[in-house]
Order: C-alpha cells, then structure tokens, then sequence
C-alpha cells in the first residue's frame, strides 16, 4: 500500500505498479550537475529504477549525466517516476527537493 497523504492526492498520480508526480524547476540555474548529483545520490537507495521525464526524453535519475541530458532550466516541468511503489519515499524527497530549489 502507498502511503499518500490527502495533500499528496493531487500531485502524484498511480499508473500500474509506476507512480509519478509533475514538478516545476523553480532555481534560477536549472537542473545542473550539483542538483543532479543530489538526485542521483537519493536514487542510490531505490528498489527499483526511478526515471525523470521532460517531454518526450527519458533518463535515469539514477546517472548525473543522464540528467544533465535533459536540459531542464528554470521553469521547466519535470516528471518523476518509480517503478516500485516501495520508492514513494524517494519521488517525495525528489519533488521536495525540486520544490525547494535544491537548497540553493
């Protein structure tokens, strides 16, 4: 079972056994190397793949570089994805961190 609170209903969404949440890159650099190695450092600890979306590309969240291939700059909509319902905890960390600019 995937513990969602009512606040979370609206942003994450269930699709099979993948669980996804939109995101909006709000820090004035984007997505680079620094906020993606914080990415991939989390993602270390999954059960299974975890995938960050823009548009139509693909990468593995677990790879800085895959990342990187994404291009994301400020305001740019992201989507993450698990494959196991057992990772929410890391699409919630991913989209905290995401929400609060990485920290930056």
């Amino acid at each position: 079972m995937i513990n969602i609170t009512s606040s979370e209903k609206e942003n994450i969404v269930v699709s099979g056994k993948s669980v996804f949440r939109d995101v909006i890159i709000k820090n004035e650099l984007g997505l680079h190397a620094r906020s993606a190695a914080q990415i991939a450092k989390l993602v270390q600890n999954s059960k299974a793949a975890v995938w960050i979306k823009r548009g139509d590309e693909k990468a593995d969240a677990s790879s800085i570089v895959d990342i990187l291939t994404l291009a994301c700059e400020k305001g740019s909509t992201i989507t993450i994805i698990i494959e196991d319902p057992a990772d929410i905890d890391i699409l919630k960390a991913i989209a905290e961190m995401v929400e609060s600019e990485f920290g930056e």
